[in-house]
C-alpha cells in the first residue's frame, strides 16, 4: 500500500483523538481497513470539536486527503464499500484483541503488549461509532478494557502485582490522559488464545459482571500480538482443533413465512447476521457461523429474533 502524506502537528484541541490516529498509523500495513475507519472516526470527531480555527481546518484537510487516498486504494474492499461488512470487520477485530488481553490477564501474564491490546480494543470500539450507536455489550467492553489497561499499567508502574481477572472497577480512573498506556507498539504475531473464555457467570460477587463476549470470540485471532518470551507462549502457529457438528434448531426446519410481514429493518438485521456468519467462517468457527445463520433464518421465517 502506498505511503500516505504526513499530517501536520496535531492541534491541542484534538488531543482526544491522538491515540486513534496513532492506532491508524500502526495498522496502515497490518490492516488497512482498520486504519481507514480509525481515520474516519478521527475526522468526524475532529469536525465536531473544531472545524473553524485555521490550525484545525488545515489538519482536517490533510486528514481528509489521507482518507480519500485510502479509500481509493481500498476501492474494491467490501469492508469499505459496505457498512455492514465494515462494522463486522471492525467489531471482530476489536473483540479478538480484547479476548487476547483478557486471557493474558486471567493467566496472570502482565506485560506491555497485553496492556496495549486492552487499550487498543477500547479505541476500536470508539471507532465502531462511525456506524451508529454502540450496543450495550460494546459499551461494557470498552469501559472494562479501558479501565483494565489503566489499572494494570499503574500497578506495574508502581511495582505492584495486579489482581488477575475481573475485579471491581474504580470509576475515577481516566485512561484518556495517560500517555504511557497507549504508547507501546502493538504486538505483531497473535498467540493462540488460551482455553479460558470470558464467562460472566464465573465472576465473583461484587465484581464487574456486565461483560459478555459473543460466541466465537475465542476463534483464532489474526490480530497482531507479540508475547514476551517469559510468558511461555510459543510462536508456533496452532492448528485448528477439530470442529464438532453444531446442533441445529429443529424448529427452523419446519418454519414457514406464511403471512409474516418483514420490515426493511428486519432484512437489514438478517443481512447483518449473514455477514457475521461469513466473518466467523474465515476463522473456521463453525459454531458461531451456524448460530448467526440460525438467527437470520428465524428472523426471516417468524419475524422474531
Amino acid at each position: 500500500m502506498a505511503a500516505l502524506a504526513p499530517l501536520p502537528p496535531l492541534p491541542a484541541q484534538f488531543k482526544s483523538i491522538q491515540h486513534h490516529l496513532r492506532t491508524a498509523q500502526e495498522h496502515d500495513k497490518r490492516d488497512p481497513v482498520v486504519a481507514y475507519y480509525c481515520r474516519l472516526y478521527a475526522m468526524q470527531t475532529g469536525m465536531k470539536i473544531d472545524s473553524k480555527t485555521p490550525e484545525c481546518r488545515k489538519f482536517l484537510s490533510k486528514l481528509m486527503d489521507q482518507l480519500e487516498a485510502l479509500k481509493k486504494q481500498l476501492g474494491d474492499n467490501e469492508a469499505v464499500t459496505q457498512e455492514i461488512v465494515g462494522c463486522a470487520h471492525l467489531e471482530n477485530y476489536a473483540l479478538k484483541m480484547f479476548l487476547y488481553a483478557d486471557n493474558e490477564d486471567r493467566a496472570g501474564r502482565f506485560h506491555k503488549n497485553m496492556i496495549k491490546s486492552f487499550y487498543t480494543a477500547s479505541l476500536l470500539i470508539d471507532v465502531i461509532t462511525v456506524f451508529g450507536e454502540l450496543t450495550d455489550e460494546n459499551v461494557k467492553h470498552r469501559k472494562y478494557a479501558r479501565w483494565k489497561a489503566t489499572y494494570i499499567h499503574n500497578c506495574l508502574k508502581n511495582g505492584e502485582t495486579p489482581q488477575a481477572g475481573p475485579v471491581g472497577i474504580e470509576e475515577d480512573n481516566d485512561v484518556e490522559e495517560n500517555e504511557d498506556v497507549g504508547a507501546t507498539s502493538l504486538p505483531t504475531q497473535p498467540p493462540q488464545p488460551s482455553s479460558s473464555t470470558y464467562d460472566p457467570s464465573n465472576l465473583a460477587p461484587g465484581s464487574y459482571s456486565g461483560i459478555q463476549i459473543p460466541p466465537g470470540a475465542h476463534a483464532p485471532a489474526n490480530t497482531p500480538a507479540e508475547v514476551p518470551h517469559s510468558t511461555g507462549v510459543t510462536s508456533n502457529t496452532a492448528q485448528p482443533s477439530p470442529q464438532t457438528g453444531p446442533v441445529i434448531d429443529p424448529d427452523l426446519y419446519t418454519a414457514s413465512q406464511g403471512d409474516i410481514r418483514l420490515t426493511p429493518e428486519d432484512f437489514a438485521r438478517a443481512q447483518k447476521y449473514c455477514k457475521y456468519a461469513g466473518s466467523a467462517l474465515q476463522y473456521e468457527d463453525v459454531g458461531t457461523a451456524v448460530q448467526n445463520l440460525q438467527k437470520a433464518l428465524r428472523l426471516l421465517t417468524t419475524g422474531r429474533e
